[in-house]
């Protein structure tokens, strides 16, 4: 039977909560009424996020195969997830757009 060593455990699990952590979810509210930029402005700033998301999963991926030492599953399958979710929330942003816009269209004058 194997020992646990809890301070390693604990340092690992610590690294990979701060790993999981979303800068660019942080100050969501707060940085909108700094910016008056138009809404197509921030609608492509959160496309290019999600962008840089996907390509930086795809790259850890990527790297995890090819066996480069520093990249554990860990780190592939957090990034992955949180790609997975930026885009479902893009989606999801993207279908209630669609929908507004309809209802708005369908608004009798």
């Amino acid at each position: 039977m194997t020992t646990i060593d809890v301070n390693s455990l604990l340092l690992q699990m610590r690294r990979i909560s701060a790993q999981t952590e979303m800068p660019a979810m942080r100050g969501v509210g707060e940085a909108a009424p700094a910016q008056k930029g138009a809404f197509g402005d921030l609608l492509k700033q959160s496309i290019n996020s999600v962008n840089e998301t996907q390509q930086k999963a795809g790259q850890l991926s990527a790297a995890f195969e090819r066996g480069d030492p520093g990249i554990d599953l860990a780190q592939v399958m957090i990034q992955g997830q949180k790609a997975d979710l930026a885009f479902r929330g893009m989606t999801e942003v993207r279908n209630k757009m669609v929908d507004a816009y309809k209802e708005i269209m369908n608004m009798s004058v």
